[in-house]
């Protein structure tokens, strides 16, 4: 999964891509301040921490996100190839919006989050307007050569995106079916992608309530709640400080602001939710491993995911929750109890499942 960080300046976006990937920018030669920063993060996944407690294996592996630091957004911005190219790139975006009063970092005007919102929103759906717009000339020209089945539902397709963007909707709330998405994949529009809206609030002594009640303060329950679309709320100078702690300073640390976990946790899972993608483990005395796969995914993707081999070989899934395995204290134990089940092609995985392959491979 590839998720670009967006943002107007001086709201903290490099600074959460730092802290989410643990990058030194100055160190790795990033003189260009338009050059784009790609950086890895792991999931946090207390549930892995848990199976790797159970087996001791010799190497625990964690799902991971790519991120991708582009410069601050706007309309010159995005008719620079480079930067769009950067963008194009991305599954999915988190759009950070400043919510903090800091006289030390400039901001125009007043802090509001809504107002930006709807600015880069503009912005985006303008470039994916000056797309389709271009692609519709050659679509009509073709048609008036040629036409065939495919032209005329490309074109059909692309009106319906022009009216939508005219009329200011973008395009993650245009309903499309498999087919069509298919058909319009290759551009890679920038407002169809689902985004996140990440609030980046100050600290305060009820940073626990605050960071709760931020999305409806600043009036963010609706655009959150549209198609493709979610909000969460972080404060980036406690996860700055987070960011040097060891484990057991940074629970006291969250507790001492009446948190159970850091900001960085929860926008990391709701980009997860946001993309439909759920997780499932693989564990061993070798390796304790996550995996993600989309919601919905078959026992044989899901062995596709871990190999392609296993998939096409693919006979049966033993599985098991992962709060049944730690319950029963190991597999042998789980199948004596009848918790570990084998499960065929059609069997869905779950979130949260440990999967154990058989293969004839």
């Amino acid at each position: 999964m590839k998720t670009g960080i967006i943002g107007l300046p001086q709201v903290g976006k490099t600074s959460l891509f730092k802290i989410l990937t643990k990058a030194k920018l100055e160190e790795r030669g990033y003189s260009n301040p338009r050059e784009a920063h790609i950086g890895v993060a792991r999931v946090p996944d207390d549930r892995l921490a848990k199976l790797s407690e159970l087996y001791s294996p010799k190497k625990t592996t964690y799902a991971s996100v790519e991120f991708v630091d582009v410069a601050a957004i706007g309309q010159e911005a995005l008719k620079e190839t480079a930067f769009l190219a950067s963008l194009r790139q991305v599954d999915a975006l988190i759009h950070v919006l400043r919510a903090f009063e800091d006289d030390s970092i400039p901001h125009v005007g007043p802090i509001d989050p809504l107002r930006d919102i709807k600015n880069v929103e503009f912005d985006l759906m303008i470039s994916d307007l000056t797309q389709v717009e271009k692609r519709l000339e050659r679509v009509e020209k073709d048609l008036k050569k040629m036409r065939t089945t495919e032209l005329e539902h490309e074109h059909a397709l692309l009106l319906r995106s022009k009216d939508a963007l005219e009329n200011e909707r973008p395009l993650r709330e245009l309903e499309m079916t498999q087919e069509e998405k298919k058909l319009i994949k290759g551009f890679m529009f920038l407002s169809q992608k689902p985004v996140l809206y990440a609030v980046n609030i100050g600290e305060s002594a009820s940073l626990g309530d605050d960071l709760n009640s931020a999305v409806s303060r600043f009036k963010l329950e609706e655009v959150s709640n549209r198609p493709n679309a979610g909000a969460t709320a972080i404060c980036g100078k406690v996860e700055a400080e987070l960011a040097e702690m060891d484990e057991a300073e940074a629970v006291d640390f969250l507790s001492s602001y009446g948190l159970h976990e850091s900001g960085l946790v929860r926008l990391i899972r709701k980009s997860y939710q946001l993309l439909g993608l759920i997780s499932f483990f693989t564990a061993g005395e070798d390796e304790c491993r996550a995996w993600t796969v989309p919601a919905g995914s078959k026992a044989p993707q899901a062995a596709g995911a871990i190999h392609t081999d296993l998939e096409h070989h693919f006979i049966r899934a033993e599985t098991i929750r992962w709060d049944n395995l730690l319950k029963a204290g190991g597999e042998a134990a789980a199948r004596a109890q009848g918790t570990l089940r084998l499960e065929g092609k059609d069997y869905v995985v779950q979130d949260g499942d440990v999967v154990h392959i058989r293969h004839s491979g």
